[in-house]
């Protein structure tokens, strides 16, 4: 946020309003005082004419109109890719900040990708169209930047838990609903998830590669490589779907160019900007998503030597709400760069 005590009022749209990540953007905003001097909530058409209730009163649905939309200062896209790759660059080009949340434009080498902790600088100068990153990647790379910023990261390994509403709001009601037919010895289906998912784990999430790896494990390769500014890292990632409500954990393994303690890493992360050091094990104390779902800093604990890589390598468990610092939240932080 800039030095100005009081920044201008700004018009925001959101589009996707009656989403997970929708609901939660709207939410963030107030919560975090952005100057909103008019609030738009647009959605389909089928739910054009609805009333949302929201912190800045009820609001009545619009169905989207891009010569709408494009009188206000910041629009905030919660939709999907194709919807964004229609409608985004026209948008940016008539003038309005546009923070998409979906994937259209993360690999696009001339549109920034930011997580403001880490990369806020790709802000300056980069346009009017700037893309949200991947929910698993905005909270590694919380952790991530700050510990290459000290040690220098040579090579990570990711393996993530990731929680129901990643897929949305119909992930979370599958998750309830499943989890009801089962303990009540009703059949159990699945729509959302390629499996049922209670007391289940998914190790897919999204469609395959080539490779071998889902695109989800791949966007978490490119988009920390964009965003930390090393485009040869090399990065594994293996995700997995779990039966909880919200907020990704994720196990990481990194190997430094510098030598590294747990105790160095601690003092790094107690100071990092949207990190939450809760690391006492033998008060069972550490991230989980119960701890961490709501909240808008991102729990790092576990904090320990790698016995393979030793002095150079650390292991760490990180957990955040990825509806909010993998999303809504992260979406807000962008829009107050330019404030």
């Amino acid at each position: 946020m800039s030095n100005s005590s009081t920044p201008s009022p700004r018009r925001v749209a959101i589009v996707g309003a009656t989403g997970a990540v929708g609901r939660e953007m709207v939410n963030v905003l107030h919560d975090r005082k952005f100057p909103v001097s008019e609030l738009g909530l647009f959605a389909s058409e089928r739910s054009a004419g609805k009333v949302q209730e929201t912190p800045y009163g009820a609001k009545t649905l619009q169905a989207f109109d891009a010569e709408v939309v494009k009188g206000y200062d910041v629009v905030l896209l919660a939709v999907s890719g194709d919807f964004a790759k229609a409608h985004a660059p026209a948008l940016a080009s008539a003038g309005a900040l546009v923070i998409d949340n979906s994937s259209a434009f993360r690999y696009d080498d001339n549109i920034p990708l930011i997580v403001p902790e880490i990369n806020a600088h790709a802000f300056q100068g980069g346009g009017r169209l700037i893309a949200n990153p991947n929910c698993t990647t905005a909270i590694a790379v919380v952790a991530l930047g700050p510990l290459h910023k000290a040690f220098g990261l040579k090579r990570v390994i990711v393996s993530t838990y990731q929680a129901t509403s990643g897929a949305g709001a119909e992930g979370m009601a599958e998750l309830e609903e499943q989890t009801r037919n089962q303990l009540e010895g009703r059949p159990v289906t699945n729509s959302v998830f390629r499996h049922p998912i209670p007391f289940n784990l998914i190790p897919q999430i999204d469609a395959f590669q080539d490779n071998g790896y889902t695109k989800e494990e791949m966007k978490v390769t490119w988009e920390t490589r964009k965003i930390l500014g090393i485009p040869d890292l090399p990065l594994s990632c293996t995700a997995v779907r779990i039966p909880t409500y919200r907020a990704h954990s994720e196990a990481i393994t990194i190997e430094t160019i510098q030598p590294v303690t747990p105790d160095a890493a601690r003092a790094v992360l107690a100071d990092a900007p949207g990190v939450k050091l809760v690391d006492d094990p033998a008060n069972g104390v550490y991230p989980m998503p119960l701890t961490a779902a709501s909240q808008y800093d991102v729990e790092v604990g576990r904090i320990r030597a790698n016995l393979v890589f030793g002095d150079h390598g650390l292991d760490l468990f990180v957990c955040g709400d990825q509806l909010l610092k993998g999303a809504a939240l992260n979406a807000v932080q962008i829009a107050e760069l330019d404030l």
